[in-house]
């Protein structure tokens, strides 16, 4: 079966499914992404896919395990007769979870990833975004394929596809009124996307009350949250309402939910259980109409099996998870934002700046930015405060990079832009294996304790980019 052109569309995806159902599935998933922006070869046994690969070039081979029999009883010679086909193209296993060994036996005859099925289009496009950067972007469906994404989404700024994936999230679950949990570490925007969920939700025109469990002394939280009446405690003047009774109608963002004393989790439960509340002091119970949102920036389950937060309280918030990705894994974005940045505060300081020069964004892709997005922005905050303008130099965010020389002159060499893409290190040690092996192939795979034939298909991509 055949669907699309690939001579005439932007990405050639090939799919190999035996099951009509699963793969129905799978193309719906990749057509609701891509739209009419990819062509699609879907083939139901593995010498059918090796004679579309043999007559056509395609960007992407999607191959379920089970499907392949027919090519080999052994999965890995199957992956190794696609890899040999496959013309450079990325080559992603797909599997149901019991079969994550038989993914893995897949990546070590010339897989490039494994995806577990069902699969969805935006966690499809950010892993080809992810083995793009790590195998070279011709190898990878490209961005600028990829239907066009608004690069400033309420507040946010990014088009790469795992921030897509993010706003596809946002859009589809914003109009609920169920709880949404999200995580991420600090600085990844998760405020940021509370409230993006509240612009776009119907309570967009009620308030939206933020608390973040973290800064406020536990003896005053409960107060914080649920209010107190006049007289309940020492200092208590006049009746207050609490974040979530400030809140009716609208949206309450609770920020560094783990930080929350297990006592006022109790209480929280209850509401959430009743949509009741009542001030501290008070016994008259108060209903209120709250959507809730939550974050942590550390691992949810792990303060449960620590006993520092209520299962029953985790699964009643968990119900819309979202996941921010760090800066690292979206080096995409990081010149974006940082121009983005660069434009803000230049014109708040009104100093003219013409923005980076080349080697800064060597040195930023090469940053780790353990503290993501409100580190950049701080660093070209600092750029912009501690020179007058011109295009920003490596020099200038050096000397403004206040975090890597508190972490030693160690953090400040690995900024160097001499740092190489991992593919390109990839390509040097097979190379320098090759050489002690006297060039024999099989030794240097042995040697590696990879297959032979994954020499074989990136040694034919390599040689295939040399001569484009």
């Amino acid at each position: 079966m055949r669907d699309g052109t690939p001579s005439n569309a932007d990405v050639k995806l090939l799919l190999v499914d035996s099951a009509p159902e699963r793969s129905r599935v799978t193309m719906a998933a990749i057509f609701s992404h891509w739209g009419k922006g990819v062509a699609l070869v879907h083939c139901t046994s593995g010498q059918q896919a090796l004679r579309s690969m043999r007559a056509g070039k395609f960007d992407v081979v999607l191959a379920e395990t089970g499907s392949l029999e027919d090519v080999a009883a052994q999965l890995e010679f199957a992956f190794s007769a696609l890899a040999n086909a496959a013309k450079g193209a990325l080559i992603v296993a797909l599997s149901d979870g019991a079969s994550v060994s038989l993914a893995v036996a897949a990546m070590r005859a010339g897989a490039h990833d494994y995806l577990n099925l069902p699969i969805s289009g935006p966690v499809l496009a950010a892993r080809l975004g992810e083995l793009g950067q790590r195998h070279g972007k011709a190898r990878a469906i490209s961005q600028d394929s990829l239907p066009e994404a608004a690069s400033d989404f309420e507040g946010f700024v990014g088009t790469t596809p795992q921030m897509r994936a993010i706003y596809d999230q946002i859009t589809r679950i914003a109009p609920s009124a169920a709880p949404v949990f999200i995580t991420g570490e600090s600085g990844t925007g998760k405020e940021v996307t509370a409230e993006a969920l509240h612009t776009r939700s119907p309570r967009a025109k009620k308030p939206f009350i933020a608390i973040n469990a973290g800064a406020i002394p536990r003896e005053l939280m409960e107060t914080e949250v649920f209010g107190a009446i006049k007289g309940a405690y020492t200092g208590a003047h006049e009746d207050r309402k609490g974040a979530i009774e400030m809140a009716d109608g609208g949206t309450l963002f609770l920020d560094e939910i783990g930080e929350m004393d297990l006592a006022l989790q109790s209480k929280l439960l209850r509401f959430l259980q009743t949509g009741t509340i009542a001030r501290v002091g008070e016994s008259v119970v108060r209903s209120v109409d709250v959507r809730v949102i939550c974050a942590t920036n550390r691992n949810p389950m792990q303060l449960v099996s620590e006993k520092k937060f209520r299962e029953d309280l985790f699964y009643r918030l968990h119900v819309l998870p979202i996941h921010l990705p760090p800066l690292r894994q979206r080096p995409g974005d990081i010149m974006p934002l940082a121009q983005n940045f660069l434009t803000r505060f230049a014109s708040e300081e009104k100093k003219s700046f013409s923005g980076f020069a080349p080697d800064v964004a060597d040195l930023f892709v090469c940053r780790e930015w353990p503290g993501n997005v409100r580190q950049l922005q701080n660093l070209v905050r600092r750029v912009v405060v501690m020179f007058d303008g011109g295009p920003v130099s490596a020099e200038m965010a050096l000397a403004a990079d206040i975090e890597s020389r508190e972490c030693g002159a160690s953090n400040v060499t690995r900024l160097a832009p001499s740092i190489l893409p991992m593919w390109q290190q990839e390509q040097k040690i097979i190379e320098d294996a090759l050489d002690a092996c006297g060039g024999n192939i099989a030794k240097a795979a042995a040697a590696l304790e990879i297959s032979p034939s994954t020499i074989y298909r990136k040694k034919i991509g390599w040689d295939r980019a040399g001569a484009a």
